[in-house]
């Protein structure tokens, strides 16, 4: 069937845009025509954190992922498939904490506010 590649399509982009809204200011730095783009996606991916709402590019996967009879997964893309690389489960027996990703939203926000702050600094 067709919705298994397409829910890991859905995957290989969602990991895409996380890695873009933050390392993409390091681009803009470069070339700073793309801020149009980064920024916006900032706002989304650090506010999606700091609202603690849901992604639908997590919903889309886990649409296409019943649509092939697939099983999908209740918790967001983030605790799903990043945060299983980076912490052992032991350290959260239940469930990454709430300012887990406010702190993560935060740090985005943070992140970027002091490249485009640099850059802002080098072009004056």
């Amino acid at each position: 069937m067709i919705y298994g590649p397409l829910a890991d399509a859905v995957v290989v982009l969602h990991f895409a845009f996380i890695v873009f809204v933050v390392l993409g200011g390091l681009l803009v730095l470069r070339w700073p025509r793309i801020a149009w783009l980064h920024v916006p996606t900032v706002l989304w991916g650090g506010g999606i954190e700091l609202a603690g709402m849901a992604c639908p590019l997590t919903g889309l996967e886990n649409r296409l992922r019943a649509l092939g009879r697939e099983e999908g997964y209740t918790e967001s893309f983030i605790e799903h498939y990043l945060l299983p690389l980076i912490y052992p489960e032991l350290l959260f027996p239940g469930g990454f904490p709430r300012a887990g990703f406010i702190a993560l939203g935060l740090g985005v926000l943070a992140l970027n506010a002091v490249i485009y702050w640099r850059l802002w600094r080098r072009r004056r």
